[in-house]
């Protein structure tokens, strides 16, 4: 069997049931490319081959691998991130001015309780506009000689550079600026005024007297453009010099008035008036809503400014005390220049307007070196002290023949808000 022993041999192995196609199809072209080896050995021997190494190999059916899935990773949770609080801010801490109850940083306590330097002021025509009233903490305002009334200033957290026309001295003044334990600036003055100064200078009050502080000493000086004696001035940072050298550095530590803040515009009343007829100066307030002051108008000259400052003299409070007036007579001098005599001592009506409220009270000093207390007149506070809103005070000291008047604010319309 040769040639066609080969193809028999392939048939049969054709017509077999393959244990691998793969490998039936490795055989075939085995035999193709050694035609003469298999076929010697074909010929050569009955005994079936045994299949070569490769063979077996090619034959072993190569098994498919799957993939091998790697774990996926869980992704990772964003981190919830808080909110960075907002530190609240610390409130700067305050301390209240003892002659006005005006907050001032801490840092200006100093201010808040500085000793007060009180300045009599000149009310004459001739000595309008004044200077530094706009910057008094407390003013008063009270009758003297010819009608003519006359102002002491209180200064204690501001500094005015002009202060003045200053003019004398009256007891009754002294006797209020005792309450302060101020230092006390004048040009001269009555007899019994004079005589107060000296007894208490140094213990309840510091004599500032222009005849001796004036002049050559350079605490006070003329101005050119006004007459005598309504020219002669000074200024804060001079009388507070003078003070210290004179040994007035006790502060004001305490305050005779009680508090408080002011309201809020829906509470407070819209407009309302006050006038006070001096025969030599008509004074009129007419209270403003939106600013909660009461600015001032004076005679012919109207709303009143400062000649200083430029500014509009508006207090956050006015007292009206009313006080029994009439004619000193204990010397000839007083006698001849109609000097007033003045009941300080004791107590009598008052009325305080203050958030544009109109409160009757009772103003009561119970000795010469005691303070001015007020009241509530009526109603469940009845003899407790009446609050002054923190601001500027005005006391008015009104003699009782002379007919002061008032007009309420209206009740606040309901679109007026804060």
């Amino acid at each position: 069997m040769k040639g066609g022993g080969f193809l028999m041999t392939v048939r049969s192995l054709l017509s077999r049931r393959p244990v691998v196609i793969g490998a039936g199809i490795v055989i075939v072209v085995a035999l193709v490319g050694s035609g003469i080896a298999i076929s010697a050995n074909l010929s050569g021997s009955s005994t079936t081959p045994s299949p070569s190494a490769t063979e077996i190999a090619l034959a072993t059916a190569t098994p498919t691998l799957e993939p091998t899935l790697e774990p996926t990773a869980s992704p990772s949770p964003t981190p919830t991130l808080e909110p960075t609080p907002v530190p609240t801010p610390t409130p700067e801490p305050m301390v209240a001015a003892t002659t006005d109850g005006v907050w001032l940083p801490a840092d200006q306590a100093e201010l808040a309780t500085r000793k007060p330097i009180a300045v009599m002021i000149d009310d004459h025509w001739g000595a309008r506009p004044q200077s530094g009233l706009s910057m008094a903490n407390i003013v008063y305002q009270g009758p003297a000689e010819g009608g003519i009334p006359r102002y002491m200033a209180i200064f204690q957290t501001q500094a005015p550079p002009a202060i003045g026309p200053v003019r004398s001295a009256r007891l009754y003044f002294v006797a209020w600026a005792e309450e302060y334990a101020a230092a006390y600036n004048h040009m001269w003055g009555a007899p019994n005024a004079m005589g107060r100064l000296a007894q208490d200078n140094g213990q309840y009050i510091w004599n500032i007297d222009g005849l001796r502080y004036g002049g050559m000493s350079g605490y006070m000086w003329r101005v050119g453009f006004r007459p005598s004696p309504h020219n002669l001035y000074t200024s804060y940072a001079k009388l507070e010099a003078l003070t210290r050298k004179l040994g007035g550095t006790a502060p004001l530590t305490t305050s005779q008035f009680t508090f408080a803040d002011q309201l809020a515009g829906s509470d407070r009343p819209v407009g309302g008036q006050i006038v006070i007829p001096y025969s030599a100066n008509h004074v009129v307030y007419n209270y403003d809503w939106k600013t909660n002051t009461y600015p001032r108008s004076v005679s012919a000259e109207g709303a009143e400014t400062d000649a200083a400052t430029g500014e509009s003299i508006a207090p956050s409070n006015v007292v009206l005390l009313f006080m029994n007036v009439g004619f000193l007579d204990t010397t000839s001098s007083d006698v001849r220049k109609h000097r007033l005599e003045v009941q300080y001592v004791g107590h009598g009506t008052a009325m305080i307007f203050n958030n544009g409220l109109t409160i009757p009270a009772v103003w009561t000093k119970k000795g010469e070196h005691s303070p001015t207390v007020l009241t509530y007149a009526s109603g469940p506070s009845k003899g407790q002290p009446v609050p002054m809103v923190r601001g500027q005070i005005f006391m008015q000291v009104v003699p009782t023949y002379v007919a002061a008047r008032w007009t309420p604010g209206a009740v606040v319309p309901p679109q007026v808000t804060n």
